[in-house]
């Protein structure tokens, strides 16, 4: 299983960091990372509408499909040329996101209205439908905005330092509670998660982050400026110790969603992982946090102190 994953794992990281160089050569639009959320859009919430697709719960695939998509693509809404709805001067679309949920909402109530035939199932469908937009489209949507939270250049640092905090956060986890786990951390919800994996994650996240932060930095300053300095190693530190927190508990919120369905895995994808849920769990639920500690914590040392 161990040496599964590692593969596994050895063939996706290099194909990320390929699609994000690509990607990176092309300007701040981000073409390819648009595509790459559209895929991890459709793809996450056809997991999600089989997994929920048991007692009362029939989710419409394409339409929640098509609602995952506009809402994590309005990340997008304006970088591409000349459109109604611009982008504010800090590169902040997270207003177009919850425009395009709030749409959605009234989308999916206007179609719950149509399809409702007999009392007992339309509020169970519709929440389960709402569920699947706001965990896969808002999340993503959320997600893509560290492409632009810290500055265009320093997108793939941002994204990078996501994946790698909350994957290195897995991998102490799984370490340690190989080595060490005894007593059960939420036995009733992840039998196979210990008190000591959780401190392999804080560590594994921490690590992750003073080394990704410390020596990937130089490696994104813009073409004719100053080497930007890394952040300090405390403030690294404390990202990961949150992130790493946070990506735990994202790993356990859809153990949640899979143990009250009955389910193991979201799919049977990634053999020794599961399904594309598995695989981002821990990422969509740190993204929003990671938006936060980007916006609060001193880690964008090359941009310019707000006076205010």
């Amino acid at each position: 299983m161990l040496i599964w994953r590692l593969l596994v794992s050895a063939i996706l990281i290099p194909l990320f960091a390929g699609v994000f160089y690509l990607d990176s050569r092309l300007g701040a639009s981000a073409p390819i990372l648009l595509a790459l959320f559209i895929f991890l859009a459709i793809f996450g919430a056809r997991e999600m509408v089989d997994l929920l697709w048991t007692r009362s719960f029939t989710p419409n695939r394409l339409i929640v499909s098509a609602c995952c998509v506009l809402v994590t693509a309005a990340a997008w809404w304006g970088r591409f040329g000349h459109m109604p709805i611009k982008i504010p001067s800090d590169d902040n679309t997270l207003s177009q996101v919850m425009l395009a949920y709030a749409m959605t909402i009234l989308v999916l109530f206007l179609l719950a209205t149509y399809r409702y035939r007999e009392p007992g199932a339309s509020m169970e469908t519709l929440s389960a439908e709402l569920m699947i937009v706001s965990y896969i489209g808002v999340l993503l949507g959320v997600v893509a905005q560290l492409r632009w939270v810290a500055g265009s250049a320093a997108g793939y640092l941002v994204l990078g330092s996501l994946i790698i905090v909350t994957k290195g956060g897995d991998v102490g986890a799984y370490t340690l509670g190989r080595l060490f786990g005894r007593r059960k951390l939420v036995p009733h919800l992840s039998p196979g998660k210990t008190w000591a994996g959780a401190v392999g994650a804080l560590i594994g996240s921490a690590l992750g982050a003073v080394l990704w932060l410390s020596f990937a930095t130089p490696l994104f300053t813009p073409t004719g400026s100053a080497t930007w300095q890394a952040p300090a190693w405390w403030s690294s530190a404390v990202y990961g110790l949150i992130l790493g927190t946070t990506g735990l508990v994202g790993d356990l919120c859809e153990s949640l969603i899979k143990r009250d369905v009955g389910k193991k895995d979201s799919s049977s994808l990634l053999p020794g992982f599961g399904g594309l849920l598995d695989l981002m769990d821990s990422v969509l639920y740190a993204g929003p946090v990671a938006y936060v500690l980007w916006k609060a914590l001193p880690l964008a040392t090359w941009l310019p102190i707000d006076p205010t």
